[in-house]
């Protein structure tokens, strides 16, 4: 038979309400009187019927997590942070792939699914400033990414420029003069390659180092094979280059590969550094130095900034908060 509050009352020597206090971590009990009833909890091997305190609360017990590509190795990690993070927290996650288009960001806004959740952490990428207002939602909703900014909700986001700077001065220190860069989107204005190109033309100009676009490789997307067929690119076009930045870390794993089968070495020849922090990078060879732009700070504080809203934070005002980030220092780019 199924574990009932009235048998965990018993065993406790306590009434069902402050079994049901416990549970529901209610401030107001002595520690003394909270230690039986999670002893008799574990004792008993008693699980919370959390459909039924959902009824109670009208809350679903799950939040929706929506990122443009779970193939890119950085937003499956994220998914995956955002997961550990929620259900730490007693919190479901339902994961949605919107492609990076626009018509399927705006839909799941305010699609009816939004219904089986109790709020929304969103990452959008076909979406822009001019679509603002659409993140004006009647749920709790938290803001990832670089699309868009001051908008009327919580965001949580990484340093892109300057983390992006930190990495070309890394070179920099180590004396490269001619350092590329792959991963450009070709007249962005806003996202994350133009933040990030944004900061390595500022380390350049900080350095007296002439901007180059000779020696910048554009992409539409940020993959592997993206990153080789730059790298191709650049040395069929016979390019001059003592170093690369690779706006992510899968775009600078391909190029590695494309350097390396060119016969030139890493970083005897060529120094490379990404930007991500991927796991994968540890093992490449040689391993990636890269810059770790706060990861698993910004799924734990979306996570946490979400419940808070779903709680019903007494603070309406919108918040930006930005991760710190830090260099990761291996063998493709050694400092000097």
């Amino acid at each position: 038979m199924a574990i009932t509050l009235h048998d965990v009352a018993r065993l406790a020597g306590v009434s069902i309400k402050t079994v049901s206090n416990v549970i529901n971590d209610y401030p107001h009990v002595r520690p003394a009187t909270r230690q039986k009833v999670e002893d008799a909890i574990a004792e008993l091997g008693y699980t919370p019927n959390l459909t039924a305190r959902n009824l109670r609360s009208g809350r679903t017990g799950a939040i929706a997590l929506a990122l443009p590509d779970l193939g890119l190795a950085y937003f499956a990690e994220l998914a995956a942070q955002v997961i550990q993070e929620a259900e730490a927290a007693g919190v479901a996650v339902l994961v949605e792939q919107t492609g990076a288009d626009r018509d399927r960001e705006l839909e799941l806004l305010r699609g009816p699914r939004r219904k089986l959740t109790d709020g929304l952490i969103f990452s959008p990428l076909g979406m822009s400033h001019d679509d603002v207002s659409a993140l004006e939602v009647d749920y709790p909703l938290v803001l990832l990414g670089e699309r868009i900014f001051d908008g009327p909700t919580d965001h949580v986001t990484m340093r892109n420029v300057d983390a992006a700077r930190a990495a070309t001065e890394h070179l920099i220190a180590s004396g490269h003069r001619r350092i590329a860069a792959i991963g450009a989107h070709e007249g962005e204005l806003i996202g994350s390659a133009a933040l990030r190109m944004q900061g390595y033309r500022e380390a350049l100009e900080a350095a007296g180092i002439a901007y180059d676009d000779d020696i910048v490789g554009y992409t539409t997307l940020w993959h592997r094979a993206n990153g080789a067929d730059s790298m191709r690119e650049l040395l069929a076009r016979g390019a001059s280059f003592d170093a690369v930045f690779g706006l992510n870390d899968t775009l600078a794993l391909g190029a590695m590969r494309v350097l390396q089968e060119a016969g030139r070495r890493i970083p005897d020849d060529v120094a490379v550094i990404g930007f991500d922090g991927l796991d994968e990078a540890k093992y490449s060879i040689p391993s990636l130095t890269t810059v770790d732009p706060g990861r698993e700070w910004i799924a734990r504080t979306a996570v946490s900034t979400l419940l808070e809203r779903i709680a019903g934070t007494p603070d309406p005002a919108p918040r930006t908060m930005l991760a710190d980030f830090q260099i990761l220092d291996r063998e493709s780019a050694p400092s000097a």
